[in-house]
């Protein structure tokens, strides 16, 4: 079932943060692949995705060109994001904060309230096409051949995370039975 955005929801029900080192590469690659399947599915209005990184070193930069022109062959369009580097508030304002790797869960993990942790998760978790706790390789240093790889990873991390983001909006979009 397709769940139609709905104008009595206008703003979103669930909130996603795509995190990699740079942001430049990886979580912004993921953030618009998930951005584009929830408007694909109807769930556009409903969910929000952003994407940070561990480290500023990139604050206020386009994603990797190669990682546009990758996306971009597949219709992706990344080019109006901006890295940044993850906040206090992120934690707060985000339902999931999903890694690319697992030194990024320990980084977010340690910068976290406690309370919150239980947020935190690698993205490739959710892949259907390849077992849990699986890393999303940074292609930074490597051939273009490796941005490739990455959009293969997160097209089918994100496909299974659709059919959790799904469900879980579905039932944080139901009115109170009062």
């Amino acid at each position: 079932m397709i769940w139609p955005a709905r104008s009595r929801h206008p703003s979103p029900v669930l909130r996603v943060l795509m995190v990699c080192t740079g942001n430049i590469c990886r979580s912004p690659t993921a953030e618009g692949v998930l951005r584009r399947k929830l408007v694909d599915a109807g769930l556009g209005r409903l969910i929000e995705v952003d994407s940070a990184g561990t480290t500023d070193y990139h604050a206020g930069s386009p994603p990797d060109p190669r990682a546009q022109e990758s996306a971009g062959r597949r219709g992706y369009d990344l080019s109006r994001l901006r890295a940044r580097q993850v906040r206090a508030s992120d934690f707060e304002r985000f339902d999931l904060l999903l890694a690319m790797e697992a030194v990024h869960v320990q980084w977010l993990t340690e910068a976290c309230p406690p309370a919150k942790r239980d947020r935190i998760g690698l993205l490739m978790d959710h892949a259907r096409g390849r077992p849990p706790g699986g890393a999303v390789p940074d292609p930074y240093y490597g051939a273009p051949a490796g941005f490739e790889h990455v959009l293969d990873l997160v097209e089918d991390a994100c496909e299974g995370l659709l059919a959790t983001l799904r469900q879980r909006a579905l039932e944080r979009a139901r009115p109170d039975p009062d």
